[in-house]
């Protein structure tokens, strides 16, 4: 089995847990920010599962994020980046969109990210930001 969605928009990194005191307590939150957008990708993953259960097994992961040029750039330095000459190294950093991702496909597409044996990551330059997610058995 193949389970492969598409989750539209800028792609978000994992944000760190924040802390708040509430009275003599600390208690702990997950950024909004990172919170919708793990929202979003779990949403995508329910589409693609169609009511299938969750992999009990290890699973091999493939994440393709595409980010969009600036548009303040020039016509070549764009032309450049949609071909793949240059590459984006800016944020967010690709090790915390995966953390992110894979956290929000718990309990949806696998029971935990632990059973994920083998992650490849890759960040283009694209016209439409986008994430696209592909598991499979490993």
């Amino acid at each position: 089995m193949i389970v492969k969605f598409t989750v539209p928009g800028a792609v978000v990194g994992k944000g760190r847990p924040r802390f708040a005191k509430r009275g003599a307590f600390v208690s702990t939150y997950t950024p909004e920010k990172t919170a919708n957008y793990e929202n979003l990708v779990k949403l995508a993953a329910h589409r693609a599962m169609d009511g299938q259960e969750p992999y009990a097994i290890a699973v091999r992961c493939t994440i393709d994020v595409s980010v969009m040029p600036a548009l303040s750039w020039s016509k070549k330095k764009r032309i450049e980046a949609l071909s793949g000459v240059s590459r984006p190294t800016s944020k967010p950093d690709l090790d915390n969109v995966a953390k992110g991702i894979l956290d929000a496909m718990n309990g949806v597409v696998f029971k935990d990210d632990c059973q994920v044996v083998e992650l490849v990551l890759r960040k283009r330059y694209a016209e439409t930001a986008q994430a696209v997610v592909e598991v499979v058995e490993a």
